[in-house]
């Protein structure tokens, strides 16, 4: 079940609201949680009940494992080392099963002209997600951190429907204690309002923005055989914006749901497009990620604890882990690699000290952001090269007829003149969005900033119900979430 969808706004979201309270007012407490796992199973299903076993083992399997890491040395029969290797490699092995059986075999069949049948497995929806809380909860729990005894209040953690999907990544600790609250057990009318008034910027974001650049993403890197420069960077520049408003979108639509139930969730998001290093980048970007590939991944490595050198190299497998992680192709491997290198690099030169006017800063790191994304876009290396080659060719210059009658000498060097962003369904408006969208990503505050400010008026009332209306009437076609395809 997508967010951006009339069963979900006008049944599921209303139905799951009023009984949950309904039974938290009749103080059936078990009860209530019990509603919510099975409508966030629900939820999950409404895609493909096929994988429900999938999850509810999953579930069954990383509770036992976290909980026997508790008992006492009396107690256990394992170590608790042995306990988290086992759940960590599990976790990977079945991630590994459904996501990267098809990437091994393709590479094997390459490197040793094998003939190997590919398993062509449907990947098993928000399995990356979480796999990796999962795999956190472990590990806190062998950190002496976590403590889960009641299988249901578990599984409230990994089915909470907001976040299961596509996060954010949320810790064990950060969530139980708000579900054990009495006071959340009860309607919070300032948290129903702020939650309708994130999820309406979520749903104008998603349905509104992001969908309108998908369709001359969508036109450049899969259906065009050939880019000029403009349309090129229409292309890339169309993807960039997608993939934010997208993703933010779906985690404000998250926070927003989440905060009906009197639930906070983590912020996902901080105007990564206003970072001025890519340090800055990754500290605004998919923050639950980040936070995630640190604890787990890069400070266990080592962190910065062994050295420049060290350093380094953790940076860099951690950031070839992430990307990964994102999708079993080339594509995102290196798209982990360029990210990793460019932390490298910001590494170094802050040990050289020079310093970089702001705006220059700013341009380079978001010309970075916006050629690597060409990489994570792309299907294959064809299609990078595609788009990439015509960002920096001079030899295919088109402009817009209109201006041929005072640039027209220009013809002398190789430059039309005919629809500028013809091979991509765009137009003037494509400009127009491009322009308009970089100024609302640099210029107005970003919807965490809008929450923490946010006090419930006639003005916010108005605005909810056009930015909400707006979203519900452009459900005309409904898309999938990028997300849900890693």
């Amino acid at each position: 079940m997508l967010f951006n969808s009339y069963e979900f706004i006008f049944l599921f979201l209303p139905i799951t609201f009023f009984i949950y309270f309904y039974l938290n007012s009749k103080r059936l407490a078990t009860a209530s949680k019990g509603f919510l796992v099975f409508a966030s199973l629900f939820f999950y299903s409404w895609w493909n009940i096929v994988y429900l076993p999938l999850i509810l083992a999953s579930m069954l399997l990383n509770f036992i494992i976290g909980n026997s890491m508790t008992q006492t040395k009396e107690q256990k029969k394992i170590s608790k080392k042995q306990l988290l290797t086992f759940g960590i490699v599990g976790n990977l092995a079945l991630l590994g099963y459904f996501k990267y059986s098809d990437f091994f075999i393709t590479n094997i069949n390459l490197a040793t002209k094998s003939g190997f049948e590919l398993l062509h497995l449907a990947l098993p929806l928000a399995i990356s997600f979480f796999t990796f809380q999962q795999i956190a909860y472990l590990v806190d729990s062998y950190r002496g951190e976590t403590k889960e005894y009641d299988f249901l209040n578990y599984a409230i953690f990994v089915t909470f429907f907001p976040q299961l999907i596509a996060g954010p990544i949320v810790h064990h600790k950060e969530m139980m204690p708000q579900f054990a609250s009495k006071w959340n057990k009860v309607k919070n009318y300032r948290n129903i309002a702020l939650g309708l008034f994130i999820f309406s910027i979520g749903l104008f974001k998603k349905v509104v923005i992001a969908d309108t650049f998908a369709v001359w993403a969508t036109a450049g890197f899969d259906n065009a055989t050939i880019l000029a420069l403009f349309e090129a960077w229409a292309t890339s520049l169309s993807y960039t914006f997608q993939l934010y408003f997208d993703f933010s979108g779906y985690t404000d639509m998250a926070i927003g749901a989440a905060l009906l139930f009197n639930i906070k969730l983590p912020i996902n998001f901080n105007s990564p497009y206003k970072a001025i290093d890519i340090q800055d980048f990754w500290r605004r970007w998919h923050i639950t990620l980040s936070r995630f590939l640190k604890d787990y991944i890069y400070i266990p490595l080592g962190g910065n604890r062994k050295g420049n050198f060290g350093t380094y190299n953790n940076l860099l497998i951690t950031f070839l882990l992430g990307g990964l992680w994102h999708g079993a192709a080339w594509t995102f491997v290196f798209w982990g690699f360029l990210h990793g290198i460019a932390l490298v690099l910001h590494r170094l030169w802050q040990k050289i000290g020079f310093k970089l006017w702001s705006w220059l800063a700013w341009l380079i790191t978001f010309n970075f952001i916006n050629i690597s994304w060409v990489f994570f876009r792309a299907k294959e290396w064809e299609d990078a090269v595609k788009v990439l080659g015509g960002m920096v060719s001079l030899d295919n210059v088109v402009l817009h007829p209109m201006l041929q009658s005072k640039l027209g000498f220009l013809t002398q060097y190789g430059i039309t003149f005919a629809g500028m962003f013809e091979n991509i369904s765009g137009s003037k408006m494509t400009i127009a969005w491009i322009l308009g969208t970089l100024a609302l990503v640099l210029l107005f505050k970003n919807s965490m900033q809008k929450m923490k400010s946010f006090t419930p008026n006639k003005k916010v009332a108005v605005f909810t119900a056009f930015l909400l209306s707006f979203g519900i009437l452009s459900l005309t076609k409904v898309s999938e979430f990028l997300y849900f395809n890693f």
